[in-house]
């Protein structure tokens, strides 16, 4: 399946944020920290700061990238398994040799699409911004 990737802009936050905010009220081992409009606002930041890649019109994902770390900041899909995460992986992977992420330890189905992208565990901690343990995973490339 073929999805249009494009950079974020500011109108896109708000979809953006609609993604999120579906996925946390829908999560039970997370508790919500920030409202909707706060989340909303977060985003509209990023979107200036960081790499930023939505996919489809209307919006049914994003890929947030920090380039100066070589971090993933946040990767949300509206269907999880649709095609949408792969082809956001695979945008933010072009031309890159080296990716980390950090994933809250309870987000097992994020573990095992990472994996399957290629990425590898290497560190955890206790407590994350939100105080769930979270794990870290980096992807390098395979020289061919």
């Amino acid at each position: 399946m073929s999805f249009d990737i494009r950079p974020a802009c500011a109108a896109d936050a708000v979809s953006c944020a609609d993604i999120v905010n579906t996925w946390i009220d829908g999560t039970s081992w997370l508790r919500r920290m920030h409202s909707c409009t706060a989340i909303t606002e977060m985003i509209t930041q990023a979107i200036d700061l960081r790499e930023f890649w939505v996919a489809g019109d209307p919006v049914v994902g994003y890929l947030s990238f920090n380039t100066e770390t070589s971090q993933i900041m946040g990767l949300y899909t509206a269907q999880p398994g649709n095609g949408v995460g792969r082809a956001l992986m695979n945008r933010v992977k072009h031309g890159r040799t080296w990716l980390i992420l950090w994933s809250h330890a309870a987000n097992l189905r994020a573990h095992d699409f990472y994996r399957r992208e290629g990425f590898v565990e290497v560190g955890q901690k206790r407590d994350g911004a939100d105080g769930i343990p979270e794990i870290c995973m980096e992807w390098r490339r395979v020289a061919a």
